[in-house]
């Protein structure tokens, strides 16, 4: 039977039982202590079943999410209210502050099972909570610890890992990362997940490693790691022998890192651009600049020179850049269709037929295919930002 409450006995325990207030008043012993230090894991493991059992129970989205997100806020309160409560000076007790810590270290156990399994029915760009954001800053901390002795065969993981834990540091570490959102949390515990699980003894055949190619897939873009990429081919450039031996080693990597996968979802710093687009820029003036030097310098043979990269160019040239994401224009595109505003044979049709004129800030070749399946997997984000656009459009024939 599905209870009315399943946080009970843990809204009980933070509430009432370790409430500063009621300790003096009630006398709880070590062995008091322990039955909790016991229950804990039990009673996490029951609410998350419970809460597995509930979604599944439902058939509709929007019950899916405002149960998930009620979950979500519980947990949140209820994690707030510890961390107050050990702040108290009767939790200097040993035995306490144990309690405590292991209260905490449950509650944001359910908080990361609620974000990694239902994160699609979560709001991302709230902010997260001072109390939340500081607890998650700890755990984080911890595991870059960790991270520092674990064990690289290759100098150049090395080097790499020591510029990403640089880069996390100065996130954690700064006043600003208090003011985080749930989907930068949320990259930051999924990024040190699967840096934890990476296998380092991974030999790779071309000049980016699997190491890069993880940190790539994840949009990894903290400029220091930039750079320190961007230093590395440089570096590998030197050893050239002469501009043309240059020039080709040159459009070698690039073709290798244009070959490499990159989500462009999530980002480690959203104020700066992908990790892709900022590094195709880099290799665009390099190519340029050598180009020019070729040129003065008599090695270039105009006619023969990337024709292939002119072509591509142009027809670069005659896009529409359009601000909003491929996931935003697939959802406005699919309505427009479905609305019979748009009128063709099929729907893959008019994303057929529209979609290879059209580029975005992130991305200037789009795929028709790609766009349409996207479509049908809409975030929630997304749909606002399109809703917002239409409005605006609206207020702008409005005012004609």
């Amino acid at each position: 039977m599905i209870k009315i409450y399943p946080l009970e006995w843990l809204d009980n325990l933070i509430l009432q039982t370790l409430k500063p207030e009621n300790i003096n008043s009630t006398s709880i012993t070590k062995q008091d202590l322990a039955l909790i230090s016991a229950d804990l894991s039990k009673e996490s493991r029951k609410i998350q079943i419970q809460i597995k059992n509930e979604v599944f129970a439902m058939h509709k989205k929007r019950q899916i999410r405002l149960l998930v997100r009620k979950y979500h806020s519980s947990f949140i309160f209820l994690l707030d209210n510890i961390v107050e409560s050990k702040n108290n000076h009767l939790f200097k007790n040993d035995e306490l502050e144990v309690i405590a810590d292991l209260v905490i270290t449950s509650l944001d156990g359910l908080l990361s099972f609620i974000e990694a399994r239902f994160s699609s029915f979560l709001s991302l760009d709230h902010r997260v909570p001072l109390t939340y954001t500081m607890v998650s800053r700890n755990e984080l901390q911890l595991k870059i610890k960790k991270l520092k002795s674990k064990k690289i065969v290759f100098d150049t993981d090395q080097n790499i890992l020591r510029v990403i834990i640089n880069c996390l540091n100065q996130v954690l570490q700064s006043r600003t990362g208090y003011k985080t959102t749930y989907r930068h949390l949320l990259y930051q515990k999924e990024l040190l997940r699967k840096i934890e699980e990476f296998d380092f003894s991974k030999e790779s055949d071309i000049f980016f490693t699997a190491f890069d190619e993880l940190l790539i897939e994840a949009n990894f873009n903290g400029l220091d790691y930039v750079h320190s990429l961007s230093n590395r081919i440089n570096a590998r450039l030197q050893i050239q022998r002469n501009l043309k031996d240059h020039m080709n080693e040159l459009l070698y990597l690039f073709k290798e890192f244009n070959q490499l996968y990159s989500c462009e979802k999530f980002s480690f710093d959203p104020s700066q651009k992908n990790i892709k687009e900022s590094l195709s820029v880099w290799f665009g003036h390099e190519i340029d600049y050598l180009k020019q030097k070729m040129e003065l310098s008599g090695d270039l043979n105009t006619a023969d020179t990337l024709p292939q990269t002119e072509q591509k160019d142009e027809l670069t040239q005659s896009k529409i850049e359009c601000i909003l994401s491929s996931d935003q224009i697939a959802l406005i595109l699919r309505a427009s269709d479905e609305s019979r505003i748009l009128r063709a044979k099929s729907m893959s049709h008019v994303f057929k037929t529209i979609v290879p004129h059209l580029s975005t800030p992130f991305k200037k070749d789009l795929s028709y295919q790609s766009v349409r399946s996207k479509s049908y997997n809409a975030e929630e984000r997304d749909k606002e930002i399109a809703i917002e656009i239409l409005e605006k459009i609206i207020t702008k024939i409005q005012s004609y």
